[in-house]
């Protein structure tokens, strides 16, 4: 599930600053390592919303109203495995319009009207808002005499007596009355198998709000148990590509991590935030709450790749310092799990490089001095993870333990894949750091500027270095083949090519021009060929 999401690519944008923010995500690296021979090497550069909790929140596991009858659960905040409270055991009711469309309805002529169901309609909305606002004891009150209404207005078995014994139950775990709430719980979901059939989405529901009852008190295996019902229902009712299916698949990976049974938790965790991805939720509250959840631990890849995109999502928020606190993290735990030259390790370093290029700015426009060595930071960043990329795709066989596998093959063209793009981002890298570096020192340290603008310019030696890159037989032929790697090395080559100077220097006139027309030659080679893939 991880690893088709290898690459994530996202548009450039002109601002330097915005430039960076965006480019943060175009490379998720979930590959392993790679290979390049023959190239020159690199020489050394010469350059010196913040996390959103949710405020308090309850849950309404339903709020009947009107004639029609539909059993609602959701939860909007994540379950900590360290602390399970309340406010991360909530319903959300946001989506309940959506999720209604897909549930069976009591149809408005079989209901009963009455003025004991009038008053219960009465009694459960305003049970809602009170019960909404904080005020429990008030709203207990109008839940009780609702559960009343409802079995003299529909009968002492309707599903309407169902919703209400289940709103009053939420209530009692919310105000941890646990002992009144159990059995109504018990009493709803007997009802509605009663009514509707044991695999009804309406008793699914219930058994998921049963589930968050049990979880609150520890009682992980009774939790697992109405979880793993749920989700049965909710797949085989709503499809499991739903975001309520997610939902429930993300509670029974809390208690799986609880019951100390972490490779499935950890499995159905990712694959709770994978769906809430493909429904376009990536950089939802709830999808970033569950991977920070999955960030907590750092004994896997899997946790660490969760990690690094939550710090990519952070950065793109603007919480530099939180994600930059994480991707270190994610850095430390990856020299543990893996050698110390390979391509994630390389990928680490980039986007630590980039997040220390906006600390730059921002210093710079406070007139802060550190704003220089954010930038000499950011260097040594970029500079290393070229020089790992390099040294990944020009020895395959060194980051490898499994060469004689039948997929040996395969691995490594993965890896030569990665390290490629990991190569040509760094490169394109290094002309945003001239970029602001040239901000910075103009204003900052004016001192400094005339080293900066020594010739030949750090971008036209990254662009040497694209120009070995196309050279290259091994590399050329993956250029040539990858769209993906076409584009990211046309992209690179527009970015570094718009900052080549003039001189008024003849031999260096030359050579810029020499450079510009193997530029274009190789352009006008590789674009055909990117518009047919």
């Amino acid at each position: 599930m991880w690893s088709r999401r290898a690459f994530l690519f996202f548009q450039r944008i002109r601002s330097a600053a915005q430039f960076a923010a965006a480019d943060a995500r175009r490379v998720s690296t979930t590959g392993p390592s790679i290979s390049f021979s023959g190239s020159k090497s690199y020489g050394q550069f010469n350059y010196g919303s913040a996390w959103r909790k949710h405020p308090w929140d309850f849950m309404l596991g339903i709020m009947l109203s009107g004639p029609v009858a539909i059993y609602l659960s959701f939860s909007r905040n994540p379950v900590s495995a360290q602390d399970v409270s309340e406010a991360d055991l909530v319903t959300e009711n946001d989506e309940a319009q959506a999720y209604v469309t897909g549930l069976r309805r009591i149809e408005d002529g079989s209901v009963i009207s009455n003025s004991h169901t009038s008053r219960w309609r009465i009694f459960t909305d305003h049970g809602r808002d009170l019960f909404l606002k904080g005020k429990l004891d008030e709203a207990e009150k109008y839940f009780q005499s609702a559960v009343h209404e409802a079995k003299e207005g529909f009968g002492t078995r309707d599903p309407h007596v169902a919703s209400s014994y289940n709103n009053l139950a939420e209530l009692y775990r919310v105000s941890k009355a646990f002992e009144k709430a159990e059995p109504l719980y018990l009493e709803a979901i007997s009802i509605l198998e009663e009514s509707f059939g044991a695999d009804d989405i309406r008793v699914g529901a219930a058994l998921h709000n049963l589930g968050q009852f049990y979880l609150a008190q520890r009682k992980l295996e009774q939790a697992r148990t109405c979880y793993e019902r749920a989700l049965k229902i909710k797949g085989r009712v709503l499809g499991h590509g739903h975001t309520d299916y997610a939902n429930t698949m993300y509670h029974l990976g809390t208690v799986l991590h609880l019951l100390g049974k972490e490779k499935d938790s950890m499995a159905l965790i990712q694959e709770s935030i994978s769906i809430l991805e493909e429904n376009g939720l990536g950089e939802s509250t709830t999808c970033v709450r569950r991977m920070r959840y999955l960030s907590q631990g750092w004994d896997s890849l899997e946790t660490v790749l969760a990690a690094e995109r939550l710090a990519l999502t952070l950065q793109a928020n603007g919480s530099l310092l939180e994600a930059q606190e994480l991707l270190e993290r994610c850095l430390v735990a990856r020299k543990e799990i893996l050698p110390p030259a390979h391509v994630q390790v390389a990928a680490n370093m980039l986007h630590l490089a980039r997040i220390a290029m906006l600390n730059s700015k921002q210093l710079w426009k406070m007139k802060s001095s550190k704003a220089k060595s954010e930038l000499e930071k950011a260097k040594l960043l970029i500079d290393n993870s070229i020089r790992m990329a390099k040294a990944v795709l020009d020895h395959p066989t060194k980051n490898r333990n499994s060469l004689q596998s039948n997929n040996a093959h395969t691995d490594i063209e993965k890896d030569q894949h990665v390290a490629l793009i990991i190569l040509l981002q760094s490169l394109d890298a290094v002309g945003l750091l001239e970029v602001t570096k040239h901000e910075i020192l103009e204003t900052k340290f004016p001192e400094d500027i005339q080293e900066a603008c020594e010739f030949p310019s750090e971008a036209e030696l990254a662009l040497r270095e694209c120009v070995s890159i196309f050279k290259e037989p091994h590399t050329r032929r993956m250029l040539l083949n990858a769209s993906d790697v076409t584009a990211e090395y046309l992209s690179c080559l527009k970015h570094l090519t718009s900052l080549l100077g003039e001189s008024t220097d003849e031999s260096k006139l030359r050579v810029l021009q020499e450079l510009k027309y193997e530029l274009q030659h190789i352009e006008a080679e590789l674009t055909p060929r990117r518009q047919r893939n």
